[in-house]
């Protein structure tokens, strides 16, 4: 847990646009509840502390020990991932022999994470390396033709490509024909034909073997520096020192924190927290930040400055700033960095009061499950945030395009809502692309822009055709329903363990009904969100701050001095030095 007030980077725009949306309480897991007892017994902590831990799957005492306890010792075999042998034979080859290296990865925080730690390991053991990443507005995502013709203009003999590569047959290809070897380091799902790389290490293959499924592109490259210090007996620690890069891309990707993930992200925290590397350190200052940092504090302070600068301008300033040698060099950097993430906000908060405006004014977009819109002149750097920012507003799968270049192609970006794959969907649409690819929830793609209407078209009879009507609705899994006299310094103190927090180990959400305010106003620049002092009809004795981002609109409620319900996270508040337990409210009900 930490602190989740981080206003510049958690907004939505309140315009004439703007649609508020009546979320779903769904309690989660009634069917833990022996389980839950019978762990909560042996464990000796109380049955709701039980009830959560048989909620995540954890079922014994030695399942729960591992997950309180967690150890680098249980990291898999990196040897396990298909083709690891080919890629650690090659990379020793190259280092023996004296061979260039390029170490070539995507422009956001996964991408510039792992090529930072993937050049830094191995310019120990090999003087000529370089690293480079794409020009998202010149080049795109992925491997581009334009960073092949330097490869091969400078003479390199191997290029390690890391979060992206496993569709780029053609550019591969190309690479292979003028000499170059290939190892593909990539975690997305592969197309029907694997590229013609020397060796392809993607978990997500077919034929691969390796236990878990779910590494972030940083991940990969952090088990290919595992794998060949474990075959050069090189001591851990040395790899260990790299945990810090893979916890800010887990966390920044959105990779479920589970499995391996959970364990590499607790170990790269504890780093961040006692000894991260100085353009880390250098974020963390510059943002005044005093205290221990969390999963969420990665995601929305540390994450968006590494973001902003292959959103805004180059991804090898955020390179630059992770590979910093001097914490002069770091905070110039960080300085840099820090200005394109202005930017970056700027175009974003543009961006998405111009894209709320033009479906405020179009009736055509009341009754659709989709929401796709299109102007030339966004930043392509912010089309992503901006989906997610629609959805906020228009509860459904969305996507977010701009551009008209020379070739007259848009480039765009997907979101989607809980449990829908966006991904299938545009796969079925992929006859009108020219280029796409990316997850469940995320994803990129390319087209013309004559084909923008007949895509919108195609885009919303496909998701109309596959989506369930109750995922158009958000929905609050609610962990259990809780009294204030149960938020005990015990329980939040066993609480922080469950953690680190994100997808597949949610920070748990209680419910309190019977609930008053003591006071409450409306905060922020806009005065939307909502902050309040709370109580209990039956115990006014026990009182908490809350917090309601976006939530202003529920002050009557609040203020109606009739009791109501409303469920939340547990989390905790820094100011001026003083750390307090605060409620994260999520949504407020009239009892009925």
């Amino acid at each position: 847990m930490g602190q989740t007030i981080w206003e510049n980077d958690s907004f939505v725009y309140m315009t004439a646009a703007h649609k508020i949306i009546e979320k779903s309480w769904v309690v989660k897991g009634a069917e833990n509840k022996e389980t839950a007892t019978l762990l909560a017994n042996e464990l000796g902590v109380s049955p709701l502390m039980g009830f959560l831990l048989a909620s995540r799957d954890i079922a014994t005492f030695e399942q729960a020990r591992e997950f309180f306890r967690p150890d680098l010792k249980v990291l898999h075999d990196p040897f396990l991932m298909k083709d690891m042998d080919k890629a650690i034979l090659r990379i020793e080859k190259a280092i023996d022999e004296g061979e260039k290296i390029l170490v070539y990865g995507d422009y956001d925080v996964d991408g510039t994470t792992a090529v930072s730690l993937t050049y830094s390991f191995f310019k120990k053991y090999n003087s000529k390396i370089d690293y480079y990443i794409p020009d998202r507005e010149k080049e795109g995502y992925g491997v581009s033709m334009q960073g092949m013709d330097f490869a091969i203009e400078n003479d390199f003999d191997l290029i390690i490509c890391l979060d992206c590569g496993i569709k780029a047959n053609k550019t591969i290809s190309y690479a292979k024909e003028n000499g170059i070897d290939f190892i593909v380091c990539d975690h997305h799902l592969p197309g029907d034909e694997l590229p013609p790389a020397l060796a392809i290490l993607d978990p997500k293959r077919a034929d691969c073997p390796y236990p878990f499924k779910e590494l972030s592109g940083c991940g990969i490259g952090f088990k290919v520096i595992q794998a060949f210090a474990q075959k050069k007996q090189i001591n851990f620690n040395e790899v260990e020192s790299f945990l810090d890069l893979v916890a800010v891309s887990i966390a920044s990707d959105i990779v479920p924190i589970q499995g391996e993930n959970r364990v590499l992200a607790y170990y790269g925290l504890r780093q961040i927290n006692a000894n991260p590397r100085l353009g880390i350190k250098a974020i963390i200052e510059l943002a005044n930040i005093k205290h221990d940092l969390a999963i969420e504090n990665l995601v929305f302070i540390i994450g968006p400055r590494i973001n902003a600068a292959g959103r805004i301008r180059t991804g090898r300033d955020a390179v630059d700033l992770l590979i910093s040698s001097s914490e002069e060099e770091a905070a110039r950097t960080c300085a840099l960095v820090n200005q394109h993430n202005t930017e970056r906000r700027e175009h974003d908060k543009t961006t998405t009061e111009e894209a709320l405006q033009l479906i405020h004014e179009d009736d055509s977009y009341l009754n659709r499950k989709t929401t796709v819109v299109y102007q030339s002149h966004w930043h392509k750097g912010v089309v992503g945030i901006v989906a997610s920012r629609l959805i906020e507003s228009y509860y459904r799968p969305t996507i977010v395009l701009t551009g008209a270049d020379a070739n007259n192609m848009a480039s765009g970006s997907a979101r989607s809502v809980l449990d829908f794959s966006v991904y299938n969907a545009i796969l079925e649409c992929e006859d009108m692309l020219d280029q796409f690819g990316g997850h469940k929830y995320a994803a990129g793609l390319k087209l013309k822009v004559e084909n923008i209407p007949a895509f919108q078209e195609k885009f919303e009879k496909v998701v109309s055709e596959q989506i369930d009507d109750h995922l158009l609705i958000p929905r609050i899994e609610i962990d259990a329903t809780i009294n204030f006299s149960d938020i005990t310094p015990k329980f939040i103190r066993i609480l922080k363990q469950i953690g680190p927090f994100g997808p597949g180990n949610m920070m748990p959400v209680f419910r309190s009904d019977n609930t008053l305010s003591g006071r409450a106003s409306l905060v922020g620049g806009d005065k939307k969100h909502l902050r309040c002092n709370l109580h209990q009809q039956d115990d006014p004795s026990i009182t908490f701050n809350a917090i309601g981002f976006n939530l202003g609109n529920k002050l009557e409620i609040v203020n109606s001095k009739a009791p109501f319900s409303i469920c939340y996270t547990i989390d905790e508040n820094h100011w001026n030095g003083v750390t307090t337990t605060q409620l994260n409210i999520k949504d407020i009900r009239v009892m009925s």
